[in-house]
């Protein structure tokens, strides 16, 4: 046996389940985990469905069979593998205090992820890559390159074969080029400051206001700059002792936990897309 994710969404009707659920039967597959959801604000509907199917059955074989069950309720789905980890190519700039989770976490398997390569455009990263046995590649960013850039990120998602690209604290402005090719599978960290301390040194601005929480949103990349669909937030306490660079820690700490649990969720498909905002199955 072994196990496959079904995802899916479609205009809310009767009968959806009844059909999914009959056609995964007739298959021999075992319903292991389901989750649903009817969104009375879009009427749109949403699930996930995981299964333990015959080992002749594959995901290019149930996502071929079960076409003609998408066509007649007019789905958006998809089927994955749910062993085989995500390709995952991770941006970076200067703080790789993101990227170490990454890493870290990818190495004890827990995100489901594998990571063929790490685009940077300092070379800050590229010891760091090396401890990890990760190829390292170093794609300077100016005005006056960064459309030769951005076409290399592009030939190194289709050369890795990537299935999602991870902007972990990259400090570059992607291009509505880029983000349209990139569109559902870039996830981005920020602080969640914005939009009252914008800019740079925002955790040193949050400080001089007193700032009580200090939070990191993880989101959908669009070229609405930081306004993609939210995948996670977390937020921590802080109070008048913590000095600047406590509260620079802090938020560094919620920013790595917020993006590793929107990639992982992202690579057991989890998060579906719901217009601007999204439906995450935990």
């Amino acid at each position: 046996m072994s196990e496959l994710v079904l995802i899916l969404s479609c205009p809310d009707r009767p009968g959806i389940v009844h059909a999914v659920t009959g056609f995964l039967v007739e298959r021999g597959a075992n319903i292991t985990e389901s989750q649903q959801f009817g969104d009375p604000l879009s009427g749109r509907f949403f699930m996930r469905i995981a299964v333990d199917v015959p080992g002749a059955v594959d995901a290019a074989t149930l996502r071929t069979e079960f076409a003609p069950v998408a066509e007649e309720f007019e789905m958006r789905f998809d089927v994955h593998d749910a062993a085989a980890p995500y390709r995952t190519l991770i941006l970076v700039s200067k703080d790789l205090h993101c990227l170490n989770d990454l890493l870290f976490r990818t190495s004890t398997g827990s995100l489901g992820i594998e990571v063929p390569a790490i685009v940077s455009n300092h070379p800050d990263a590229a010891a760091m890559a090396a401890s990890y046995g990760v190829p390292f590649h170093h794609v300077p960013v100016t005005p006056d390159t960064k459309a030769q850039a951005e076409e290399r990120l592009l030939e190194l998602v289709s050369e890795l074969d990537v299935d999602l690209v991870v902007l972990a604290r990259y400090m570059q402005i992607l291009s509505d080029g880029l983000c349209r090719e990139l569109s559902g599978r870039a996830i981005n960290i920020h602080h969640s400051f914005l939009p009252s301390f914008k800019g740079a040194r925002p955790y040193h601005q949050a400080f001089d206001r007193g700032v009580k929480l200090v939070g990191a949103t993880a989101h959908y990349v669009t070229s609405d700059l930081d306004e993609g669909p939210i995948i996670e937030q977390d937020v921590m306490r802080v109070d008048h002792t913590h000095h600047q660079e406590q509260l620079v820690s802090a938020g560094r700490d919620v920013e790595a936990q917020v993006l590793s649990r929107a990639v992982r969720w992202h690579a057991q498909s989890r998060v579906l897309l719901n217009g601007h905002r999204t439906v995450v199955f935990r």
